[in-house]
């Protein structure tokens, strides 16, 4: 399991590569929390594009992130989902946690535009 880096104003994004199993998600977890913290990151973008397998350990590791994110009054955006990845998230509800987007890419240009909502705020034309 790899994860790339980048950040936008006060958004860190993630894009994840490999398998995210039992195995992988206690350092992934740990990468994650590092990086949102030196960075200061209030909101979290995981991006599962790459992500090739996932079992309940990366169920674990969302929900786990959701937490740190929504503590700090941040937002949560899951992108890029195989509809393997779709189907599992699905299933154990994360998507009523997370927000999802369809494109990473898209998402931070909205974000950067004020185009979208974050927890907690609205913006005209998007009520």
């Amino acid at each position: 399991m790899k994860a790339d880096f980048a950040m936008m104003g006060d958004t860190l994004a993630a894009d994840l590569s490999g398998e995210l199993d039992h195995h992988e998600a206690a350092g992934l977890r740990e990468e994650i929390d590092r990086t949102m913290e030196a960075f200061r990151a209030k909101n979290l973008v995981l991006s599962f594009r790459d992500v090739t397998f996932m079992d309940s350990a990366g169920i674990g590791l969302v929900v786990g992130r959701y937490n740190t994110v929504s503590a700090a009054g941040g937002t949560l955006w899951i992108t890029d989902c195989s509809p393997y990845i779709h189907r599992i998230l699905e299933m154990a509800g994360v998507f009523t946690l997370a927000r999802e987007e369809s494109s990473k890419e898209l998402l931070l240009r909205r974000l950067q535009l004020g185009r979208i909502e974050r927890r907690g705020e609205e913006h005209e034309g998007e009520k």
